[in-house]
């Protein structure tokens, strides 16, 4: 029995230790392990493979991904960041086009003794709300005024001085953020993996209290019991492993730090562009798109 939750632990947790990390690698493929039908199985695949979505609002997206290899996570990652769509950028075909005209002049009603440049100067600061948006051709009867703009309108361009002005035309087009960081759609895209904390025998009293505070706020819950205060796992997603567990002699033999290897926690974070979860799914988009592509090269292969 106890031989089996160790063969279930090294393929199932990766385990933090006190001076290290156990079962960092992958170990569940085909014929490494007695016993067990590790051979691909579509729908063992598809039973066991589900997306929780945890939170999302206007600009950030946290969801889990249960049932798929490290491989896949970061393949999700990277096509958040570098592979999905969206800047300006100088060039001759004109997809949206925008007009930044702005001149910096005297505040002629300033207070003489002002030093203030807020006072002193009139659109001496040049922020996105400036831009205005000029429709080519039939745009103006495909988009609703309004609709054509900057994400934000307080974003700061640049600063003028009296006898400076800007007058640019910019011209927009879509690009992604392998070709330059301004095309990226995400502020961030990061995921882990979900802590799993396990307390191998009761803790009461005053160690509880100790425990609690050796974690991140919510993780570790103390409960009067029969007058006895005892502590147990109230939500492990909380905590972030700084394994300040680790310092306390009496108490880091009674816990258990582990993460489970196959469920993944996305955090998406939108720059504005497109909402998160419609990024999500471009980019679930272009992870099909490249799948196609090295079947149809498989296939060609196999043909010559």
């Amino acid at each position: 029995m106890a031989a089996a939750q160790a063969v279930e632990e090294m393929r199932s947790r990766v385990v933090l230790g006190e001076f290290g990390v156990r079962n960092v690698h992958t170990t569940d493929f085909p014929g490494n392990y007695s016993g067990y039908d590790d051979a691909w199985d579509q729908d063992r695949f598809e039973k066991n493979f589900r997306v929780d979505v945890v939170h999302m609002d206007e600009n950030s997206l946290e969801f889990d991904m249960v049932g798929i290899d490290a491989a896949i996570a970061n393949a999700f990652r990277r096509i958040l960041l570098a592979e999905v769509l969206v800047g300006i950028e100088g060039t001759e075909i004109d997809t949206l086009q925008f007009r930044l005209q702005v001149r910096c002049t005297w505040n002629p009603h300033a207070a003489k003794d002002s030093s203030d440049p807020n006072e002193l100067y009139v659109n001496h600061k040049v922020y996105t709300r400036h831009m205005a948006w000029v429709p080519l051709g039939n745009q103006a009867d495909l988009f609703p005024e309004g609709a054509i703009r900057p994400v934000h309108d307080d974003i700061l361009i640049a600063q003028l001085r009296p006898g400076q002005e800007i007058d640019l035309l910019m011209h927009c087009v879509k690009g992604i953020g392998k070709d330059h960081a301004k095309f990226s759609p995400v502020a961030t895209a990061s995921y882990r993996l979900l802590p799993d904390i396990t307390l191998l025998e009761p803790v009461e009293g005053d160690a509880a209290d100790e425990l609690s505070r050796c974690f991140s706020p919510g993780v570790i819950e103390v409960q009067e019991i029969q007058g006895k205060k005892v502590a147990r796992v109230a939500n492990p997603r909380l905590d972030t492993f700084s394994r300040e567990v680790f310092r306390n002699e009496k108490l880091k033999k009674v816990v258990r730090l582990a993460r489970v290897r196959n469920h993944y926690i996305f955090s998406v974070e939108s720059t504005g562009v497109l909402p998160p979860d419609v990024l999500v799914s471009e980019a679930i988009k272009v992870l099909m798109g490249k799948c196609r592509r090295f079947l149809d090269e498989l296939d060609a292969v196999q043909m010559d």
